[in-house]
């Protein structure tokens, strides 16, 4: 296992991390699998685990924090979120200071750690003052309870914006980001968050490296039952089109060809970028996660990258 730091920050990451969206609390409910799952990754040498309240409504917290307990807490990295709604309470959502500091007391206990290394403003809050926010957040370390925070799917000029308020404030800054990026969603991180994130030395890790499972080759010919482009429409509308479809079949080839599997070439280009601190990898199955980490072996050529960026370029 490789490890890097958050941007210009001490603490080091796991080159790729494990997350808990629609798996853990959600799709995976049985706890020996979970514990299964994240014993390996583990002992395989992950050290950061990614979560959010949001995932399966809390769930996810617990399922995976009952098994993070048995570990070394010193020798892991926990990340947790806020923004999205968690009740209908009209204070229950966004990134007020009311709602993150009843929020983090909420995910701790879910979790059953006394602090969290990373807590994410899961989206930016546009009815909420950036300062009020990062106010919060600053107040949260110096509480304890986070040792840094991040961002999660905001723009550059967002960042761009907290971090400002925060130099001139002399208020702890938002440390990481956590956006979208594979072969398919390229754009708005390589043209205008890793810019700013180099800039500012922050570190990024991302989510989604395999698109979903769409680079993977698992809806070539249909949308299996259960999967998350079936569970999911706005998914499926934005992936699910021929052009795609027929660009991922000749994404196969080139997999073939090296000798490995789509998902291990998807991931070694992910983990490539210079910007990307850590690839969070989510896994249902210890199959998935075994295959997943053959990643690390591969090495991207820049005739390969060049040729994966022609086949899957930015729009």
């Amino acid at each position: 296992m490789q490890y890097r730091s958050l941007g210009k920050c001490g603490t080091k990451v796991s080159a790729f991390g494990l997350g808990g969206w629609t798996t853990y609390g959600g799709t995976v409910t049985d706890d020996k699998m979970v514990k299964s799952i994240i014993h390996a990754a583990f002992t395989a040498g992950i050290n950061f685990f990614d979560i959010a309240d949001v995932y399966a409504r809390g769930a996810s917290e617990v399922a995976m924090g009952k098994v993070l307990k048995d570990l070394p807490r010193h020798e892991l990295v926990i990340s947790s979120k806020l923004f999205w709604p968690m009740s209908d309470d009209v204070n229950d959502s966004g990134l007020s200071r009311k709602h993150i500091m009843e929020s983090i007391d909420k995910s701790l206990k879910r979790i059953g750690t006394d602090y969290l290394d990373i807590y994410f403003c899961h989206r930016f809050d546009a009815n909420t003052p950036v300062e009020e926010t990062v106010r919060a957040m600053d107040d949260l370390v110096h509480q304890g309870k986070i040792l840094y925070w991040g961002t999660s799917e905001w723009t550059g000029a967002q960042i761009r914006q907290a971090r400002g308020i925060c130099d001139h404030r002399n208020l702890y800054a938002p440390q990481v980001e956590q956006p979208q990026y594979n072969l398919m969603s390229r754009t708005k991180f390589e043209q205008d968050v890793a810019p700013v994130c180099l800039d500012a030395s922050m570190g990024t890790v991302v989510w989604s490296p395999l698109a979903s499972g769409f680079l993977t080759g698992k809806y070539d010919t249909a949308v299996p039952a259960g999967s998350r482009l079936a569970q999911m429409e706005w998914l499926k509308d934005s992936l699910y089109t021929e052009d795609k479809i027929s660009r991922v079949r000749a994404f196969g080839e080139r997999s073939q060809a090296l000798g490995i599997t789509r998902t291990q070439l998807a991931l070694a280009w992910a983990v490539s970028h210079p910007a990307v601190s850590s690839v969070i990898l989510g896994a249902s199955k210890l199959e998935q996660l075994q295959e997943n980490l053959g990643a690390l072996t591969v090495k991207i050529s820049p005739e390969v990258r060049a040729d994966l960026e022609k086949l899957f370029p930015l729009a």
